[in-house]
């Protein structure tokens, strides 16, 4: 890896919960600022950066429902969610020199534009960062099919998904100790083991459409860029 970018577009999809930091709540100012520092670092790198982010730092839809609220309004709830935390880390992420737009995709022209593909298409073409709010607009579907679905409108070459963990293993390493790291899995291994890395609909649409997808540690500082220049970090999930 010599610091040059191996991609043009990418998609970087953020959990919501990467941005409370230990508070296990609501946005930690410091974390949200690491983390428009990471982007930031990687678009004068001059790769087009687009972004989702998550909103189960301030609401779950399925924690919602499972609690007894309609599943259509929990899911509402949290889509209003990650329009709060798309509007922070567009702040942030001004405040790094990086231009940046929010697009919705529920209508709320005061605070963020609509998603448009073209619009979008061009904001990246002028070198800004565009953040997707609200994910699909619809409920019953996760942040994390948002982020596959933008990425394929776009034309992104990878989608980065940078978490809380460094990668796929094989069950989870927070239950079993002898978890085994996985660094590179077919889209269809991770459907038949129901391995929860991302929304089954999200691996299903990314196989579909042939579009690679990198999970690694957020925590780890230059690991985006890191990851944008082909650097081998997490686990690479693509088509065998």
């Amino acid at each position: 890896m010599d610091g040059t970018p191996e991609f043009d577009r990418i998609l970087i999809k953020l959990s919501g919960e990467a941005l409370m930091g230990d508070q296990g709540f609501g946005i930690k100012p410091e974390m949200i600022y690491y983390v428009a520092k990471e982007v930031a670092a990687v678009h004068k790198l001059g790769v087009q950066v687009s972004m989702v982010v998550g909103g189960g730092n301030i609401f779950r839809g399925v924690a919602g429902s499972s609690a007894g609220m309609d599943r259509a309004s929990a899911d509402n709830m949290g889509m209003l969610a990650t329009v709060i935390n798309s509007l922070a880390l567009c702040d942030a992420l001004e405040k790094q020199g990086v231009p940046t737009r929010v697009q919705s995709a529920l209508p709320m022209n005061q605070v963020a534009e609509p998603f448009i593909r073209r619009k979008a298409e061009r904001h990246l073409e002028k070198g800004r960062a565009v953040i997707f709010a609200a994910g699909t607009g619809n409920p019953y579907f996760t942040t994390d099919t948002a982020a596959v679905l933008r990425a394929q409108e776009l034309h992104a070459q990878i989608l980065f998904k940078a978490t809380q963990v460094n990668g796929v293993y094989d069950k989870d390493p927070a239950v079993h100790k002898d978890a085994t790291f996985i660094k590179k899995i077919s889209y269809m291994e991770v459907l038949e083991r129901q391995l929860r890395v991302m929304d089954m609909t999200a691996i299903s649409l990314a196989m579909d459409n042939d579009l690679p997808l990198q999970i690694f540690d957020l925590h780890t500082p230059g690991n985006i860029a890191k990851a944008v220049c082909g650097g081998e970090i997490g686990t690479r999930i693509y088509n065998s």
